[in-house]
């Protein structure tokens, strides 16, 4: 593609795309390799600069699961037909395929997995879905590791978003223990707003909308809750919800609602 910013970039071809699902994959400097994403565009779209959702996968995931285990594309469609959010393209690419989970971190070996995700992900689907631009507006979403990232990178670039949703998170990176096999030295940042999501989010400059929820029979909503009870006491605004269920897809399926929700409301 002329004036791309990737140096290879392939694109399903639309005979073949089933769903309202694309697929792209760029050559990222970040990544030191190839990154996949997997967009879904609303049937018969005909506005431009639609908003763009960035939805992060968990540990063991890449960039098919939130479409082909969550069904992301099927909600976001009949959403949009009931007339309950108003048209968005969905972003859903794999974490750079690092170990069981890059944690969407900087990594001591070069690889960026941060600037993968707010920077070229962006920029490849600004440049291959005709329907976004550089004015399309920014959500960032994601479910356990995912969530953490979302929670994370929503914060630490502020300015790029409106609005952040995170379910099932992991809020500090101590708890990537409990899922991969890869040691956490792996995972240690230099600064420690990298590392615990309260200290990202104190930090912000530029704090957007902020909604997160979990399970009650999450492994993770002990941290979840402390989370909250933590933005509490430092007086930072932002929506926190429990509901049934467990760390699986079930939930995810079903809660990817009020994230979407949550980002309609934000629009103008």
């Amino acid at each position: 593609m002329s004036n791309s910013s990737f140096r290879t970039t392939e694109r399903s071809m639309p005979k073949f795309e089933r769903e309202n699902l694309r697929f792209i994959t760029v050559k990222s400097r970040h990544l030191q390799g190839r990154g996949d994403i997997c967009v879904f565009v609303p049937q018969d779209v005909k506005e431009e600069n639609l908003p763009i959702a960035i939805l992060l996968h968990g540990v063991y995931g890449s960039a098919w699961v939130w479409s082909f285990l969550g069904g992301a594309h099927l909600t976001a469609q009949q959403m949009i037909e009931e007339g309950r959010i108003r048209p968005m393209v969905l972003a859903m690419p794999s974490d750079g395929l690092w170990g069981d989970g890059s944690g969407y971190l900087k990594h001591h070996s070069g690889q960026d997995f941060e600037k993968w995700i707010v920077e070229d992900v962006v920029q490849a689907v600004r440049e291959n879905i005709s329907c976004t631009s550089s004015s399309s507006p920014l959500f960032i979403g994601g479910l356990s590791m995912g969530g953490f990232g979302a929670l994370k990178l929503g914060s630490k670039y502020g300015h790029l978003f409106k609005g952040i949703s995170a379910h099932s998170a992991i809020t500090e990176v101590e708890q990537m223990q409990l899922f991969v096999e890869e040691p956490l030295e792996n995972y240690r940042q230099h600064e420690r707003s990298d590392e615990d999501v309260l200290t990202s989010i104190r930090q912000s400059p530029q704090l957007p909308a902020l909604r997160f929820d979990c399970g009650t029979s999450d492994e993770l909503i002990d941290f979840n809750r402390h989370l909250h009870k933590q933005l509490i006491d430092h007086n930072i605004e932002h929506q926190y919800e429990e509901f049934d269920g467990g760390h699986q897809w079930e939930y995810w399926q079903l809660h990817l609602q009020d994230s979407l929700c949550f980002f309609d409301r934000l629009l103008p």
